[in-house]
């Protein structure tokens, strides 16, 4: 789950809507610039599934009593993460195992500095499905896999920017991850090393770097829930009786 906390709500994003976001946009990734293209329908479904892992857990989300406000993705006990996380790479593994080495990869760089045994055990799981992964494929390229994950990695940073910051967030208020732009790895292939990201209004994200194919029209599936609600009903009661709202976003170059 990705939060945003208002005065009176929290603006609550399940992680599916956010990776259809990413998935959104990164399948307009210019023809051009992707290499390995009979892959590219595996990189697709990766970005698209990268936190499936996060499904069910979104549909019933719990309460931090220590920030007074529900869990994120951010601050979620690493623990129970690489039960989710195990399960949500299990899952893409049947439809695409090559995926689900992109997700693999994606879930272990966040425990890589982590001592806790379940992180410890959780990485050891994961060399071992590398492993088997791509001694069943028979023909595996490291530097191709490197920049799929890059495109991957790239998805989900533009996408927790949309879901991340209010819509419209000036360069004052927009959040401080994000004061210095993304870093544009090397694996990407492109001159820039640095993409800005900027909202030009409530509904339009403007790239100074733009490696697409073209304007990406897309949506943030959310729901607002009310503290007051919250503090009446519980947390779990409120987020169910709370519709979903759809804003509308695209993304375009900032020359137009």
């Amino acid at each position: 789950m990705i939060i945003r906390e208002r005065e009176a709500d929290f603006v609550m994003i399940e992680q599916k809507n956010h990776a259809q976001f990413a998935g959104d946009v990164m399948a307009q990734w210019e023809t051009s610039l992707f290499k390995g293209e009979r892959l590219r329908k595996s990189v697709d479904y990766a970005i698209l599934m990268h936190d499936y892992g996060w499904e069910n857990l979104d549909k019933s989300p719990f309460w931090n009593d220590k920030k007074q406000a529900p869990y994120s993705l951010f601050d979620f006990p690493k623990a129970p993460k690489t039960i989710f996380y195990t399960y949500g790479i299990d899952e893409v593994e049947k439809v695409d195992p090559y995926a689900a080495l992109l997700c693999s990869r994606h879930y272990s760089q966040f425990f890589l500095k982590d001592t806790l045994k379940e992180s410890q055990v959780f990485l050891e799981r994961e060399e071992e499905r590398k492993k088997r992964i791509i001694a069943d494929l028979g023909e595996f390229d490291q530097q191709l896999f490197d920049f799929h994950y890059a495109l991957l990695a790239l998805g989900d940073t533009l996408s927790v920017f949309a879901c991340i910051n209010e819509p419209g967030a000036t360069e004052e208020t927009i959040h401080p991850f994000f004061k210095k732009g993304l870093t544009l790895t090397a694996e990407l292939g492109l001159k820039a090393t640095t993409m800005r990201p900027s909202w030009s209004d409530e509904h339009t994200i403007v790239l100074d770097v733009f490696p697409f194919e073209k304007t990406i029209n897309s949506r943030v599936i959310q729901k607002v829930v009310s503290k007051a609600a919250i503090q009446e009903k519980g947390l779990l009661d409120s987020y169910k009786e709370t519709e979903y709202e759809e804003v509308s976003i695209r993304v375009r170059s900032n020359e137009g």
